[in-house]
């Protein structure tokens, strides 16, 4: 795994005219090294690459390590880094500008002397939104696992429950079947809170005749999956099923007509235009997706200002919405392959109108 990345990173900095570069992000660094740890850093340079961490982890990091040499570093490990740099001249040494902070970088850079910093923005991520087989196989895990909990939550979930008492048994179950955590905070948003997009469990008592908006995702062998699945307790309102009947509509259209060579911009569109049509435009306020991997939220997105083109190996979420406050709302997620043709869907839990 290691080799591979890392030539393609250092192929990256070659057209850059760069010598090295100094991962600090500890997603890139467990990307470029397997390592699982919690402290350390990557070094690629022309010839060679290092995880360099602590002695707490150097057991851990030989026996996970693959593809790049481990090395226990000094007390400030930046004076191992300025060791391992190639000899000779000013090496110019990419940094991660959006995960090092100025004083950090000013630390780094007087220790580096006389080598030059450079600031590089996500030159690692780039590489991370094309997900190889081995990464699509523990997503697929991801997102069965994540509609396994849907399933079981279900047969859990009634009136007079609280949405945090709904969360827990959602956690409980994530992780003792596999997952590392829940992807993030999960979101089980009832009667007029689901109308609330990023509405997180509270102890709000979950009531008949409400709607409930769940959004979750398990974190399993360090990738992510995220759904997003509505249903009805009871009778709602029917205002609330005509909003779930629009939704339903602009995800499926968006999923049949997703393919490579489209921008973020078009695929927004096509849920995006559904949903004004219908006259609820306003009421859809956030993107249509997002990339989807490591962390719950990568590149590419699918919004309104995206120009990237998404491209075979991608994965990214496809989730319209509409919210009508003081009433409820609608969200429905599926996790998507961008394949050579079009689209393959990891998350198959029913989309049907529910109620329970």
């Amino acid at each position: 795994m290691g080799n591979k990345r890392v030539s393609k990173l250092r192929k990256v900095l070659q057209e850059q005219g760069l010598d090295a570069m100094l991962i600090t992000s500890g997603y890139n660094r467990r990307y470029l090294s397997g390592f699982t740890g919690s402290s350390g850093y990557v070094l690629v340079t022309g010839d060679d690459s290092y995880l360099l961490t602590d002695f707490r982890y150097m057991t851990q990091a030989s026996e996970e390590v693959t593809g790049l040499k481990v090395v226990q570093h000094e007390a400030k490990f930046i004076d191992t880094v300025r060791e391992l740099l190639p000899k000779g001249g000013q090496a110019r040494v990419g940094f991660e500008q959006d995960d090092v902070t100025f004083s950090a970088y000013t630390a780094y850079a007087e220790a580096l002397q006389p080598a030059v910093m450079v600031p590089l923005s996500k030159t690692v991520e780039n590489l991370r939104m094309f997900k190889d087989e081995e990464e699509l196989a523990v997503m697929q895990r991801a997102a069965d696992l994540a509609d396994a909990t849907f399933s079981h939550i279900l047969n859990v979930i009634k009136p007079g429950m609280t949405e945090r008492d709904v969360d827990l048994e959602m956690e409980f179950y994530m992780r003792t079947h596999g997952a590392t955590s829940s992807s993030f905070d999960t979101i089980v948003a009832s009667g007029e809170r689901s109308a609330m997009p990023h509405g997180v469990a509270s102890s709000k008592i979950i009531g008949n005749n409400e709607f409930v908006t769940f959004d979750f995702g398990a974190l399993l062998d360090g990738y992510c999956s995220d759904v997003t699945r509505t249903i009805a307790l009871g009778s709602p309102d029917p205002k609330l099923k005509e909003i779930y009947d629009v939704v339903l509509e602009a995800q499926l259209h968006a999923l049949a007509h997703i393919k490579p060579g489209m921008t973020g911009r078009e695929c927004d569109a096509l849920a995006r235009d559904i949903i004004t049509r219908y006259g609820y435009g306003e009421y859809f306020g956030h993107s249509t997706g997002h990339g989807l991997g490591m962390e719950v939220h990568e590149w590419p997105r699918l919004s309104k200002l995206a120009d990237e083109v998404l491209q075979p190996g991608m994965v990214v979420t496809v989730e319209p919405g509409i919210y009508l406050a003081g009433l409820g709302g609608v969200r429905i997620e599926d996790d998507i392959v961008i394949t050579d043709s079009g689209i393959a869907l990891l998350t198959h839990s029913s989309k049907d109108y529910t109620v329970l």
